[in-house]
């Protein structure tokens, strides 16, 4: 009896990719919006909306936003929608507190800075400048937090380390906010992060915590009212 034959798979033909669940996608979707502003703080995002621009029904909209309003980026009214939180004194004050204590630590734990943290600092900061070249500042904002993470992660300690992740939106998102607010600070913040680096590059503590704090405790000036 003869068996049919089978055809070979053809290489050029790739399974399509798998979606991530409904409610996953509007989560990303809102999540990044907010951090990068396109969505600000004050506006109102109704589930129709959400629905449509995402392609799915209001019920993974309604999952996704409920898990954003624990996060702290938006408040949920019933039959209306959800607001985007502004970005409170109070959020500022609390964030900069904390980077204070944690990168003040780290940078003084980097020092002597091993080759590699120099290498990638350097290579971020160079990032920075061609980013701020093409006025992207979301891509800004991450690429600065990923300056201040090498250093924190530099210092060992997975606590901290741990610690300084829980931060990552409040920072992205202040970050975007703080550079629509304040354009003139982006070519001061480019300045006070090649002062940091050449602060460890040069193997000087003292100058790195100082370099540091200057940069980061700035911004306990807009604590003065809600950056949006």
């Amino acid at each position: 009896m003869l068996m049919p034959s089978v055809a070979p798979p053809n290489p050029s033909v790739t399974p399509t990719a798998k979606q991530p669940p409904a409610a996953e996608r509007v989560y990303a979707h809102v999540k990044q919006a907010v951090l990068e502003r396109r969505y600000e703080g004050g506006m109102l995002l109704t589930e129709g909306e959400l629905a449509e621009a995402v392609g799915v029904s209001r019920t993974p909209v309604r999952e996704a936003l409920l898990r954003l309003e624990v996060e702290g980026l938006i408040k949920l009214y019933p039959k209306k929608g959800a607001m985007v939180l502004p970005v409170s004194a109070q959020e500022i004050a609390d964030v900069v507190e904390t980077r204070l204590l944690v990168e003040e630590h780290a940078a003084r734990k980097a020092v002597p800075a091993p080759a590699a943290l120099i290498e990638e600092l350097e290579s971020l900061l160079a990032t920075m400048r061609e980013q701020v070249a093409a006025g992207d500042l979301a891509a800004v904002s991450v690429t600065d937090r990923c300056f201040h993470a090498a250093i924190v992660r530099s210092a060992g300690n997975r606590i901290l380390d741990r610690l300084y992740e829980q931060l990552r939106d409040r920072q992205l998102r202040m970050g975007v906010a703080v550079m629509h607010a304040h354009p003139d600070r982006i070519a001061k913040n480019i300045a006070e992060h090649a002062e940091i680096l050449e602060a460890l590059r040069a193997g000087d503590p003292e100058a790195a915590t100082a370099a540091v704090h200057r940069h980061v405790s700035w911004v306990r000036n807009l604590a003065q009212g809600d950056v949006r």
